[in-house]
């Protein structure tokens, strides 16, 4: 192997069947298209590249391969392949040559490949964020994958990834090993590696096992749905609740994907952009990580602890809680500030929030109430985030009632319905009372906007319109005090 110096980086001894090419560390890609390598090697016989080469040259990326035959031990002809820029008839070009007689301009023939490559790929060198291919495969409908990959690009966008292509593939039977058969995962990564795709997302959860497996395959990043989330957490988590939660998370998440060494871990645990604890973490052992996940499970019992006297002090006040609930992007936030002329942040993206926030409202009638703004919830939450953060969700059993806010607007708001309904099972808070609203009716006509919160028997309301919330206020006062009031003159 020869770097574009003209430097021997490796000189590697194989046998009559094969060549063992070893770890490239020193030669990363990044954003570049090509490596940076050039690998020259002998054929015993006449035979011209065959497909180990051409997939040796296409994953790994190399600036050419050569291959030189011999006749009597001596060198006769050399064939190099090259690869050609992504979208050509052809994915690469073989050009062939007496040894003898061969004449080639290294230097000026891979500046113009690789100038035409990156013109091709469109990479800005400026922009750091990283580029991502996303990918869902499963068993289920194709109208199905579709809505879930909508999601998933939807996520991708709120931790700033940068969405270059998406694949979706329906299979009869998901591969235990590679989620896709390993001849069309190769076809990805080649993909992949021509597009400038620095990182693949999946949809699906994958095991510890199945990352290792692809990460073996590839230099990309691999990361899955449920670190995904993680990664938007970690990144818009700003109490000490939520960082405390969220690095509690992350690390239960990697522990058992902690095998393996080198540049493997590095891929296994590195997150989008390194962010969290992924990469500083990448040199712990597991000892220390269990010890610093004993350290934040008990700092977190005593964020508990202060959380449960405020609660207590709440009681004795006697003051009721409504706790406004629901899938992510559901403009919960954007309630809270209308209802209570607060200045909560608010921002068009999948977990733009994640730290409870609770605001007074006053009525002329000398009553008021405290409104909370919860996390939002979301399909398949991650059970190490469930986990992490069941105490912060644990302060919707005080709550007098839930607002279960819909995004009316989104054509999936029945799957959000029920996804945050089954959520309620699971944390048992189903049995309290719930008020549906839904939310953002003026993305909507009036006419099918009415007929879909009636069909609901809920009200339909606008965050962003004030004039639409004296229903939703009312709706309210009569739910915390005029039917526990009928309901004391019962008693």
């Amino acid at each position: 192997m020869i770097d574009r110096a003209g430097n021997i980086t490796h000189l590697i001894v194989g046998n009559v069947h094969s060549i063992l090419i070893p770890e490239l560390d020193s030669f990363p890609l990044g954003k570049k298209p090509l490596r940076g390598l050039r690998y020259i090697h002998t054929h015993l016989n006449k035979e011209l590249p065959d497909r180990e080469d051409i997939a040796d040259l296409r994953l790994l990326r190399f600036d050419l391969l050569a291959v030189i035959t011999q006749e009597h031990g001596i060198p006769k002809d050399i064939h190099i392949v090259h690869l050609l820029p992504f979208g050509k008839d052809k994915q690469f070009e073989i050009l062939s040559s007496s040894f003898i007689n061969f004449k080639f301009n290294f230097r000026e023939f891979i500046h113009n490949l690789e100038s035409e490559m990156d013109r091709i790929r469109a990479i800005d060198t400026s922009d750091n964020r990283e580029r991502a291919i996303l990918i869902s495969v499963s068993n289920v409908p194709k109208y199905i994958l579709e809505e879930h990959m909508e999601e998933l690009e939807e996520l991708a966008e709120s931790t700033d990834l940068v969405v270059i292509d998406k694949i979706i593939q329906r299979v009869k039977q998901i591969n235990p090993k590679y989620i896709l058969g390993e001849g069309k995962l190769k076809e990805l990564i080649i993909k992949a590696m021509d597009m400038g795709a620095t990182i693949l997302v999946f949809d699906q959860n994958l095991s510890p096992s199945q990352i290792r497996a692809i990460s073996e395959m590839t230099e990309l990043k691999v990361i899955d749905r449920s670190q995904l989330i993680l990664d938007i957490f970690a990144k818009r988590a700003h109490s000490r609740d939520g960082k405390v939660q969220v690095e509690l998370a992350q690390l239960r998440y990697m522990l058992p994907r902690l095998t393996g060494k080198g540049t493997a871990m590095s891929r296994l645990a590195g997150g989008i952009g390194g962010r969290g604890p992924g990469e500083t973490k990448l040199e712990i052992d597991r000892r220390r990580i269990k010890e610093r996940i004993h350290h934040l499970e008990t700092e977190l019992q005593k964020l508990n602890m202060a959380r449960q006297q405020r609660k207590k002090r709440r009681r004795e006040l006697s003051i009721p809680i409504v706790s406004i609930i629901g899938y992510t992007n559901a403009g919960k936030s954007t309630l809270l500030n209308a209802l209570t002329k607060s200045e909560v942040f608010v921002e068009d993206k999948m977990f733009a929030t994640l730290d409870t926030s609770s605001r007074r409202l006053k009525f002329p009638e000398e009553k008021e109430l405290i409104v909370t703004d919860t996390v939002g919830f979301i399909r398949d939450l991650p059970e190490d985030l469930v986990a992490a953060f069941k105490s912060t969700l644990e302060e919707l059993e005080d709550a007098s009632l839930l607002v279960h806010l819909v995004d009316i607007s989104n054509p999936q708001f029945e799957n959000h319905i029920e996804s945050v309904n089954n959520i309620l099972k699971e944390l048992n808070l189903h049995t309290k009372p719930i008020m549906l609203v839904f939310n953002k009716i003026d993305k909507l006509n009036h006419t099918e906007a009415e007929q879909i919160y009636k069909r609901y028997n809920a009200l339909g309301i606008s965050a962003l319109d004030k004039s639409t919330l004296l229903p939703l206020i009312n709706e309210i006062k009569n739910k915390l005090w005029e039917e526990k009031a009928i309901c004391n003159v019962l008693i």
